[in-house]
């Protein structure tokens, strides 16, 4: 089989989203408490999560060991509003794969 022939065999062996069905990708970040004010979840990364195309955010909280826990929230927003935001204190911060950071509460 030559290269051409080989690279469009390829190509055709990649996804293509069905214009009926929702969005993909995803984005992947993880959340850094350098406190922890509630004695909980611990300092360090604590948080791994995903943003899907559709806005929905799931996070697995790495706390208890071994499993951790997880959660599905409408968006991003949400999961802010209720886990980042109320905890000022516990300076976290949000990083995404592509090195993008969201710094929240005191002193930061």
């Amino acid at each position: 089989m030559s290269k051409k022939e080989n690279d469009s065999a390829d190509d055709s062996l990649l996804p293509k989203p069905p214009s009926n069905l929702a969005a993909q990708g995803i984005r992947t970040f993880t959340v850094c408490r350098q406190q922890d004010e509630t004695g909980v979840s611990g300092e360090g990364i604590v948080i791994e999560g995903v943003v899907l195309a559709t806005g929905q955010c799931i996070v697995h909280w790495l706390y208890p060991p071994p499993r951790g826990g997880i959660a599905i929230f409408d968006s991003m927003n949400d999961f802010i509003w209720v886990h980042i935001q109320p905890h000022p204190s516990n300076r976290t911060i949000i990083t995404y794969q592509d090195g993008e950071q969201k710094k929240f509460g005191e002193e930061v």
